[in-house]
Formats: C-alpha cells, sequence, structure tokens
C-alpha cells in the first residue's frame, strides 16, 4: 500500500500547488511506468478522497502539529493517510505502517517518525478533533469559505444537502442508444451477468457498484454511454427533429454529441477549441457508429468555420466553473477562485451572443452549464434577453426524479448539478 500512498501523496501535492488532478495523473503514471495496476488504481482511489476532503485534513494537520511543514510531499502524504484513517476501511495499524514506510522514500532521516508520530497522534484523539472539526465550516464541509457562502445565499434550504453531495462518490450512470437498443433488452443483459441496477427515467440506469468502463455490457459496440442523469436531459430539452441542422458548441468529450445523433436525424456540427478534446468526440461516435461534421475552432470567431447555413437548433454548453460536478472533480473547489465566476460570466456572454447570429427564427438554442452558481447562470440568461428583443424564454418541465428548482438542477443522488435555458428566436 505504501507505493500507492506515495503516488497518490505525490498528485495531491501537485494539486494543492495549483495543477488539475487529470493532467498530474497523466504525467505521473506516463512518467512511473513501473506502477503496477493495482497500485496505480489505489493511488487514484486515495488521491480523490485526500483532495475531496482537503479542508478536514489540512485542519487536522494544523491541530496536531505547531510548525508549517516545508516538505509538501510530506504534508500531502498525511492528507492521504488521514483521509483513510477517517473515512477508508483499512486497519488504522495498516495505514499508519505503510505511511511510515512511504515517508522513508520521501526522506530517510526524519519523515517515518514524524509521521508515525502524528498519525498515532491523531488516533489517539480523533473522537476530540473531529468533534472540533465541526464548528470550523472550511474544514467540516471541506470548501473554501467563499464558495460555502455563495451556496448558502442561493440556496437558503438545499445549501447543505448540496455541499454534502459534492463530497459524495458520483453515480456510475448510463445511457441506453436507443438507435441499437432498448431499456427492457439493456435490463435483460444486466440481470444475465448478476450486475445490479437501478433505472432513471426511460433511456438511463445506475450501476448499483461501478465497474470498469470496458467491462460494462455493450458499452464497447456502441450500445451504452457512459453519462450523468442530469447531462441526459440536455439533448431532451432541445426538441429534435429529423432533418434539422444542428450545432453541438464546445462539445468535448461527446456525450451530448452522441445523445442528440440518437434521437434523431440530424445533420450536426460538433466544435471544440482543443483538438486533443475533439478527439474525444471522434472516439465517442466511431464508438457509437455515429456521424458529426467535427470542427476544430474558437466558437466565437465565426468565420473561420462557419458555412453560412442557420441552424434549427443549437446547443451551447459554455464553459464555467464546473461547481455542479465537483463530486467528479474533486480539485474544482481548490482551484478555483470566486474572481473566476465574473470571468466565466463575461465569457459565455460573447459565446451566447456570437451563437444567436446563427440561430434560425423559430429556432432553440439551449444555454448549458454544469454550474450551481447563479451569476454564470440564470444572471447571464436575464442579461440576454433583456439586450436581445427577438429572444424568449421557453419553460421546461421535467418528471420527479429530477432535483430541480426552475431551470437550475440541484445535485443530488440521480445526477449532478446542471443549468438549462432553453432560448427560442421570435
Amino acid at each position: 500500500m505504501h507505493q500507492s500512498q506515495l503516488t497518490a501523496a505525490d498528485c495531491v501535492s501537485e494539486v494543492i500547488r495549483g495543477h488539475n488532478l487529470n493532467h498530474v495523473f497523466e504525467r505521473h503514471f506516463d512518467q512511473h511506468l513501473h506502477i503496477t495496476a493495482q497500485q496505480k488504481s489505489v493511488a487514484i482511489f486515495l488521491a480523490y478522497g485526500a483532495i475531496r476532503f482537503l479542508g478536514e485534513n489540512q485542519f487536522f494537520i494544523r491541530k496536531l502539529i505547531n510548525k508549517k511543514i516545508t516538505n509538501k510531499k510530506i504534508e500531502a502524504l498525511l492528507c492521504v493517510a488521514l483521509y483513510q484513517l477517517n473515512h477508508d476501511q483499512s486497519r488504522d495499524f495498516t495505514v499508519v505502517n505503510e505511511a511510515v514506510e512511504a515517508a522513508k522514500l520521501i526522506n530517510k532521516s526524519w519523515a517515518g517518525s514524524f509521521v508515525n508520530g502524528v498519525l498515532r497522534n491523531f488516533i489517539r484523539q480523533k473522537e476530540k478533533l473531529q468533534t472540533e472539526l465541526k464548528s470550523h465550516e472550511e474544514a467540516f464541509y471541506s470548501y473554501p469559505l467563499w464558495w460555502i457562502k455563495l451556496i448558502k445565499d442561493n440556496y437558503h434550504k438545499d445549501w447543505e444537502s448540496i455541499l454534502l453531495y459534492g463530497n459524495k462518490h458520483p453515480p456510475l450512470t448510463l445511457r441506453i442508444n436507443i438507435r441499437k437498443i432498448n431499456l427492457k433488452q439493456y435490463e435483460e443483459k444486466l440481470k444475465s451477468e448478476g450486475i445490479p441496477y437501478r433505472v432513471l427515467g426511460d433511456v438511463a440506469l445506475e450501476l448499483t457498484q461501478p465497474i470498469a468502463v470496458e467491462k460494462i455490457p455493450g458499452f464497447i459496440d456502441g450500445e451504452v454511454s457512459v453519462q450523468d442523469f442530469g447531462a441526459q436531459l440536455a439533448a431532451k430539452l432541445l426538441d429534435l427533429k429529423d432533418g434539422h441542422i444542428c450545432l453541438d458548441a464546445c462539445s468535448a468529450p461527446g456525450g451530448k454529441t452522441g445523445h442528440m445523433l440518437e434521437i434523431a436525424d440530424i445533420e450536426l456540427v460538433s466544435i471544440d477549441q482543443q483538438k486533443d478534446r475533439l478527439s474525444k468526440v471522434k472516439d465517442n461516435l466511431e464508438r457509437l457508429q455515429l456521424h458529426a461534421h467535427l470542427k476544430c475552432a474558437d466558437l466565437t470567431a465565426i468565420n473561420t468555420w462557419w458555412n453560412e447555413k442557420l441552424f434549427d437548433r443549437i446547443l451551447l454548453d459554455a464553459p464555467c466553473s464546473a461547481s455542479g460536478v465537483v463530486r467528479r472533480h474533486v480539485d474544482i473547489k481548490w482551484l478555483r477562485r470566486s474572481r473566476d465566476i465574473e470571468t466565466f460570466a463575461k465569457q459565455q456572454k460573447i459565446m451566447l451572443q456570437a451563437m444567436w447570429q446563427l440561430l434560425k427564427k423559430g429556432g432553440k438554442l439551449l444555454y448549458a452549464t454544469c454550474s450551481i452558481f447563479p451569476d454564470e447562470n440564470q444572471e447571464v440568461i436575464d442579461n440576454f434577453i433583456k439586450e436581445q428583443s427577438d429572444a424568449k424564454e421557453v419553460k421546461w418541465s421535467v418528471d420527479s426524479e429530477y432535483s430541480r428548482h426552475e431551470n437550475q438542477l440541484i445535485p443530488s443522488a440521480n445526477h449532478d448539478g446542471f443549468f438549462y435555458a432553453l432560448l427560442e428566436k421570435n
């Protein structure tokens, strides 16, 4: 286990320095080819957990150590071990001993005894420290204080559940490709392989026990895709019809792209500015055996990619804080700054204005984000409608399986937090 702890600590220390966790994983595992598949899997699990509860871990470290730790890898290793002692099922004795061995690999002279002393001290004071934790919101909820305040200010009833759901493991939800199989047929496949699940809506289900993507029945053949239940709402709200000319703006990694093409026989242009991300859209479509016109371009530089054919439907999945999907991207809450929200809102306004020019009269544009902050959601839409005389908002409804407040999906057991505003051009 100590090798996985050490690897996780390396990754956690990079996130604390401000680096994206997924990029850290890619770089680390490319450089350390000696790590076994099992060690890698455990290391990823531990890194996610340590970062998810980083506020809590750092609180305990401050309580246990008088001086600031200068070695950031040792600090990160303590975060990993404290996560295990508080949230993992590993035995305390094993966690401490393995962390000591990992520490020795970082610094042989003092690190082992230091880590041993800190962790054993924590175990002795665990109950007392966990009680003290409750009076410090940033530590107890493991979010920055500005984030907690924003949620409290905007969700008076749901603020605590939003924060708590953000610290849970995300569900593994599948979307049925109705062009290849229906829900009942796919249920029979899962039953025959003894895979437990629960149904969500008419084309979705959640696997009770997450399994590797490549082991999901029918995934490689394009019968199902992995997509959050809340994200599956986007293509449905667009009201797609055969023959529509459509645009999927900011399309990577392609989940919504594929869903749009599954629903109707449309002509679809799919755009993303990053070539490597667009390649994921291509891979998704090849697996589903579907086709779209893929373009790597700056969305707002219209003259570089648009063929002057107006669109019947536009999905603008705008860049945002990703505050609604924090349980899947645990580093987001520590990498974001409160000032970022205003920056995103300005970018979203520019994109929305650019895309509106490309929409037919009577056409519909779905503005979507994976954020739960109103400044980059409803406020963007309200301001746009005030300035755009030919834009009107179309109200939409969903069934009771969605937790919703007007245009905002609230993070729940069923789905992440998404915002959808449907606009029609007069």
